[in-house]
């Protein structure tokens, strides 16, 4: 695992975004993982600014969806296919053929789980998947406890994730449905290029956690400690609970330029 400090947000998201340019400059129609919530938005918005000026070629992405809310109609503005097709399929000028997420509106959903795994490993599997973590340190809606071996599936959203999220339904925490589908830490271990971003002092006894502690199902961002090429980029106010900090600066100001993220 490779930690690396930024001064801020923005300088995070355009850390991020310019690995995905050269990802693409390397494999044109890599499949990304998206995510949606406040976190990754300085990634989108610096992608979007290499793609104008022609520094990222996106006309062969293809993007591949992390969670969505059950029961939410894909028309609600707060359903997470809403949501990724107005801050990155838009914004990168994506046709929203190149979009796949899970249906939470399915009649039989353990089938649209299953199916939807399967739908990731026929497209060849996720190249770069980019993770927010949780205060709780959740992964996707993977909330503390859940099996490191987990396929997607339906969750049931803890109170804290539910208070979490209510900022977006206006505040009111009984409007933020319940249960979610979302993929799997499983699943999540097979994309090819884990990178989990994370800003905030709020983040950062999850990122401490995630990164200097056991790998547990208490905090199942930990399961990346597992992962061959997994990516954590954090702010300052993140980092403030890392006891190596000093030492994940030194490694990234020495690390080999053709490394990349």
């Amino acid at each position: 695992m490779e930690v690396v400090i930024v001064p801020d947000a923005k300088a995070g998201g355009e850390l991020v975004a310019r690995g995905i340019a050269d990802l693409l400059r390397h494999k044109p129609h890599a499949l990304l993982g998206v995510a949606t919530g406040s976190t990754p938005l300085p990634v989108y918005e610096a992608l979007a600014a290499l793609a104008r000026t022609g520094r990222a070629d996106m006309s062969q992405v293809r993007i591949a969806q992390l969670d969505e809310y059950v029961g939410l109609p894909s028309g609600h503005p707060e359903s997470y296919r809403s949501v990724l097709l107005r801050e990155v399929v838009g914004p990168l000028g994506l046709s929203p053929e190149a979009f796949m997420g899970p249906d939470g509106t399915a009649v039989d959903l353990p089938t649209a789980c299953a199916a939807y795994d399967s739908a990731l490993a026929e497209a060849g599997g996720v190249d770069l998947q980019l993770l927010g973590i949780g205060t709780d340190g959740h992964i996707g809606f993977n909330e503390p406890c859940s099996s490191l071996a987990s396929r997607t599936r339906i969750k049931t959203l803890t109170q804290q994730t539910l208070a979490d999220n209510a900022r977006f339904f206006d505040g009111d925490v009984d409007q933020v449905p319940q249960h979610v589908i979302t993929q799997g830490i499983g699943t999540i271990l097979e994309a090819r290029h884990l990178v989990l971003l994370a800003t905030g002092k709020g983040k950062a006894e999850a990122v401490a956690s995630a990164v200097e502690g056991p790998v547990a199902a208490v905090c199942p961002a930990s399961a990346l400690q597992m992962h061959p090429h997994a990516t954590v980029v954090v702010d300052e106010a993140a980092a403030g609970g890392l006891r190596l900090a000093g030492y994940f600066r030194h490694a990234y100001a020495n690390k080999p330029e053709w490394q990349g993220l």
